[in-house]
Formats: structure tokens, C-alpha cells, sequence
């Protein structure tokens, strides 16, 4: 009997066993619950403890609002004032584009100013002279623009006023000539207009001016301008150029 008892126990068909708590469901319930509340109690402490210690407490807060309010603040005077200044940059830069521009036009005034006094000296001599008949020559002016040099050529500026002095003259018709004198090698040297005599009318006065290349290697001395009608010469004058280029 014992015999068949134990070997039901020690094979399969032996009687299965469950191992079972002896507290019932609720109290586990309660327990877990107890425990939970425990740490949760810890972790509230230790948060706020945290607080405590990083200084996050009630008075920190209200100065952190109230430094936001004052860094706010700041960053509105800051804007405002960048604002100023961009605003005051671009009047200065204003500023100085109208003194540029003022500058521009007083060195026009100024070369207008110099070109105006040039031209009322070259016809002052107009006024007609006393008991004055036929054409005259006057202002005659030559001027080197650049310093005389072997194997180039040296450009010459002249200008010439011819009038006829008398009033409601007839218009005059005839030629303009040209003649530059001085020395070359030590030898006399002459030279006139390169493309011959001007075509010259006019009734009360005529302007002419003009440019002529001469040699580098020339010694100029005489600038003279003749009014020629046919082969007769009706006027005549001659400069010495430094004379002239002093006048001019």
C-alpha cells in the first residue's frame, strides 16, 4: 500500500501542487500602494530639496521675472537706439554726398570763374580806339604746352580777337596768317600754318584760336598773325611767346 502510494507521488500521474501566498489579493493591493506613496513622498523631497539648493525658490522666481522684464526693456532702448544711429548715419552719409557735390560745383564755378575773367581780358579789346578804321588785330596770345625736346614735337596754342572798331562796318572778307619764327641749329627757322592761310569774315569781330605741332629741337622766338586781303596785308602783329605765355 505504501509502496503504490509513493510511486503515484514520484511519476506522472502524481497529484499536481500549487504554492499559494497566505495574504489575500487586497492587502497585497494596499501594500503596493504603501510602497509606491513611499517613493513618490522620497522624490517630491528630493525635488524639493533640489530647488532649495539650486535657489529656485519663490523669491528667485519673482527676481527672474523681473530681470526678463528688464532685459526686455534693455533690448527695446538697444533697438531703439541702433535705430537712432542707422538714422544718424544716413543723414551723415546724405550729408556728405551734398558736400561732395557742393564741392564739385564750386571748382565749376571756379574754373567757369577763371574761363569768364580769360575771355572778358581777351575782349576788352574790343572797344573800339579813338578815330579806330579798317581791321585791327588785338589779344593775340601763344602759349607751349610742353617743355621743348630733340626728336619730338611740341604742341603751340594760339588765340587771335581780329575787330573792326568802327560801327556798322561792312563784313570783311579775307585770310588769317600765321607765322612762327625762332632759331634752329643756330639757323633762322620760320614756319606758318600747316594747312596755309585761314578763310577770315566777319563784320564786327572774329575769334580764332588753334593748335600747331613744332619741332622739339626749335628755339621759338616770334609769334606773328597777319590780315590778309589778297596779297595785301590790311593788319599785323607779332608777340614773343614767352611774353605771350606770361599773358595767358
Amino acid at each position: 500500500m505504501r509502496f503504490r502510494l509513493l510511486r503515484r507521488r514520484l511519476t506522472i500521474s502524481a497529484p499536481r501542487m500549487a504554492v499559494r501566498s497566505a495574504l489575500p489579493w487586497p492587502l497585497r493591493w494596499v501594500m503596493v500602494a504603501i510602497v509606491l506613496g513611499f517613493c513618490a513622498a522620497i522624490a517630491l523631497w528630493a525635488f524639493e530639496f533640489g530647488r532649495e539648493i539650486a535657489g529656485l525658490d519663490t523669491h528667485s522666481q519673482k527676481e527672474l521675472v523681473e530681470l526678463r522684464g528688464e532685459v526686455r526693456k534693455l533690448r527695446e532702448e538697444r533697438d531703439r537706439i541702433q535705430s537712432t544711429i542707422n538714422t544718424s548715419d544716413s543723414l551723415l552719409a546724405a550729408e556728405r554726398a551734398a558736400k561732395a557735390q557742393l564741392t564739385a560745383q564750386i571748382r565749376a564755378l571756379e574754373s567757369d570763374m577763371r574761363g569768364m575773367r580769360d575771355d572778358l581780358g581777351f575782349f576788352e579789346n574790343l572797344l573800339p580806339a579813338s578815330g579806330a578804321d579798317g581791321v585791327a588785330i588785338r589779344g593775340l596770345q601763344a602759349e607751349l604746352l610742353g617743355a621743348p625736346q630733340a626728336g619730338t614735337q611740341v604742341p603751340m596754342k594760339w588765340q587771335v580777337l581780329v575787330v573792326q572798331p568802327a560801327k556798322n562796318a561792312q563784313e570783311f572778307k579775307g585770310t588769317l596768317e600765321l607765322v612762327v619764327s625762332g632759331s634752329r641749329a643756330g639757323k633762322p627757322w620760320a614756319m606758318s600754318l600747316p594747312g596755309g592761310p585761314q578763310a577770315l569774315q566777319f563784320r564786327q569781330y572774329r575769334r580764332l584760336e588753334g593748335m600747331v605741332d613744332l619741332p622739339g629741337d626749335v628755339l621759338v622766338k616770334d609769334v606773328t598773325v597777319k590780315v590778309m586781303v589778297g596779297a595785301a596785308s590790311r593788319a599785323a602783329q607779332t608777340v614773343k611767346l614767352q611774353d605771350a605765355g606770361a599773358r595767358s
